[in-house]
């Protein structure tokens, strides 16, 4: 071999080993990416995702009540009956509201969900703030098992005194419960 090719050898090497550092270095973005953007949208409430918030603000009668509407979806794959108590709520902004969703598994063995949620129109996402809900974690249900599962919410005031918000008459909190496969739980 001679010197010039051994040249060649060491730096298409470092070509290769580059540019595995690179396909690692991507991969691991694209894991970290949809973790980090949910967080990004439950900061921000960007894209219809409503907010996270430790306490209500207090009602606020003077301002004109916001209707909310409930919606239940459910991917086909995970065996259950899901759907909201009520249909709809008017709500005083900063007013804390409490309200139920049931799920019934409809197999017999135990099956897990995760539920997705998002808020419409996606302007009013960084008014509508959860206090409480069961879409934070992962929800188990043993085989024929009925929960009640609260989701505890206020409309924040600020989306009277928005331009952007001040029209909005309904808005809607949108949840989609998807499988999530542990170990043991057949497929």
């Amino acid at each position: 071999m001679t010197a010039a090719s051994a040249e060649l050898a060491v730096r298409n090497r470092k070509v290769a080993a580059r540019a595995v550092l690179f396909v690692m270095f991507m991969v691991g973005v694209a894991f970290a990416s949809v973790p980090l953007y949910r967080i990004f949208c439950q900061v921000t409430g960007f894209g219809g995702t409503p907010m996270r918030a430790a306490l209500a603000p207090g009602g606020q009668t003077a301002l004109a009540p916001v209707g909310v509407r409930f919606d239940a979806n459910i991917n086909p794959a995970l065996p259950w009956e899901f759907k909201p108590g009520t249909n709809t709520v008017k709500v005083v902004p900063g007013e804390r509201i409490v309200t139920y969703y049931s799920a019934k598994s409809l197999v017999a063995r135990a099956t897990t969900g995760s539920a997705t949620f998002n808020v419409s129109p996606a302007a009013a996402g960084q008014y509508f703030s959860k206090l409480e809900c069961f879409c934070f974690t992962e929800q188990t249900l043993r085989g024929g098992q009925r929960v009640e599962m609260p989701v505890v919410f206020f409309v924040d005031p600020k989306i009277r005194t928005d331009p952007a918000t001040s029209h909005i008459e309904e808005i809607t909190l949108s949840y989609t419960f998807y499988p999530v496969e542990k170990p043991g739980q057949p497929g």
